[in-house]
């Protein structure tokens, strides 16, 4: 039930909207003063504050800064005797929420007080998906104990409340992405955009466009300005995946962002100006590219302010289990599949293959898993040939194994029965085995 604080000195006003508000079914309290409000605020959770402007301890329009101040999600209805057009600019300006005349009152004040409610609900259902959100790309979220893994997460939380440029490393599909998000929404720009662009998937032209914007006129087809990502992420975050494949020339505009805050939209002559930390990612060695004269020497020390590598998968065989665990769960659920576990014999062929798409590959595999299982566990069947092969082969040198343990031991007995010539009892006295463990072994092996 929504709460409605009623502020008045003149207690029939009170006693009057009170029985008004309290047949919508609101619950309703009262306060004769601005002090007795406040501490009604401070014991109970208000979602809306109706207010007179004139009270004995202070003025209403006045009491809406404190208000706002302390709760910031309740709404201040203010009300007067005397209405005029100053106070109600500056009772909105100090963030209420409408301002109107008593004797209007009776019949604006549900629908208003409805109004506010609304926006209330908004509000809270803004912040609730914004702490899911928030939530969702937390490092809490991120999966992994092996410890080269740990001292990256260590590393990236270190650096993430700072504005310092960073730079990912690691193969293909190592989770760069997921780190960088982790970074952002754990700094100080989580409430501003965080704008992610592919660099290798663009002509030089085309990521131009889509990094600094441009002036209408600028090319055919131009028809309006246009912004780009430095521009729409202006407060926030831009993470430029796969730096290394950047043209030259437009490593040089990136550096001037990185220098002074400002670039140059095509065809414009006015720089334009913007605030964005830049977390980059590579998976080539840059320092090689360097010498190679690929990738600029003076860009490379700026972006390589912090650098973390991320590890491959197959150096992560630790963590396979909870990731193919994790991904079992999201496939499972889009497919509406009550798919419960794994067998081991799938999990051990997980843990023995290279994974050269390292966690890219792995949830391509469980989702493919996933589809091709009807039953409550994923078994080696529903795997690709290649990771069926590599179950057949451990099988096999298992099998194998225990045939030539099986070989040496019989060729053992039959040594050490040699040596005793033929006698049993010292047969088994010399293994140091008991009789009948002796006679179980020679008739396994048939030994005579």
């Amino acid at each position: 039930m929504n709460k409605v604080l009623i502020i008045d000195d003149e207690e029939k006003i009170r006693t009057l909207l009170s029985r008004i508000i309290n047949l919508e079914g609101f619950d309703v309290m009262q306060a004769a003063d601005i002090r007795s409000g406040l501490k009604k605020l401070e014991s109970s959770d208000i979602d809306v504050v109706i207010c007179d402007v004139k009270l004995p301890d202070g003025n209403g329009i006045e009491a809406i800064t404190t208000i706002k101040g302390k709760y910031p999600a309740t709404e201040i209805i203010l009300l007067t005797a005397y209405g005029n057009i100053a106070d109600g600019v500056q009772a909105i300006k100090n963030g209420a929420f409408d301002y109107i005349t008593k004797g209007d009152d009776n019949n604006k004040i549900i629908p208003l007080l409805y109004r506010a409610i609304d926006k209330i609900a908004l509000a809270k259902r803004v912040q609730h998906l914004e702490k899911q959100l928030s939530n969702k790309y937390s490092f809490a979220h991120i999966i992994g104990k092996a410890k080269s893994f740990t001292v990256a997460i260590e590393a990236a939380k270190r650096v993430a409340p700072t504005d310092a440029t960073v730079l990912l490393t690691g193969e293909t599909g190592t989770g760069k992405e997921v780190f960088a998000q982790a970074t952002h929404h754990a700094s100080r720009r989580a409430k501003e955009n965080f704008i992610a662009v592919n660099c290798s998937a663009f002509s030089k032209e085309l990521l131009e466009n889509e990094l600094f914007g441009h002036k209408a006129g600028a090319f055919t087809g131009a028809i309006k300005d246009t912004k780009g990502i430095f521009e729409e992420a202006d407060g926030g975050t831009v993470f430029l995946d796969e730096i290394g494949e950047m043209p030259i020339d437009l490593q040089a505009k990136l550096l001037r962002v990185l220098e002074t805050g400002e670039f140059l939209k095509v065809g414009d002559s006015k720089a334009t100006k913007t605030n964005v930390r830049i977390i980059a990612a590579t998976n080539r060695d840059l320092e090689q590219e360097v010498k190679a004269w690929n990738f600029r020497e003076d860009l490379f020390y700026r972006i390589a302010v912090f650098q973390i590598a991320l590890p491959p998968l197959k150096e992560r065989v630790v963590d396979i289990e909870a990731l193919a665990e994790h991904f079992l769960y999201l496939f499972a659920c889009k497919t509406n599949k009550k798919i419960t576990g794994m067998a081991n014999s799938y999990l051990e062929a997980l843990k023995q293959h290279a994974w050269k798409g390292n966690i890219r590959e792995l949830k391509n595999v469980i989702e493919r898993s996933v589809i091709l299982t009807d039953g409550t566990e994923l078994t080696v069947d529903s795997l690709p040939h290649e990771l069926q092969q590599l179950q057949t082969g451990a099988a096999k040198e298992k099998i194998l194994s225990t045939f030539q343990l099986a070989s040496a031991e019989k060729m053992h007995i039959q040594k050490v029965m040699n040596y005793a010539n033929g006698n049993k009892t010292e047969t088994a006295r010399l293994l140091n085995i008991a009789l009948t463990t002796l006679y179980r072994k020679l008739e396994e092996y048939q030994i005579k």
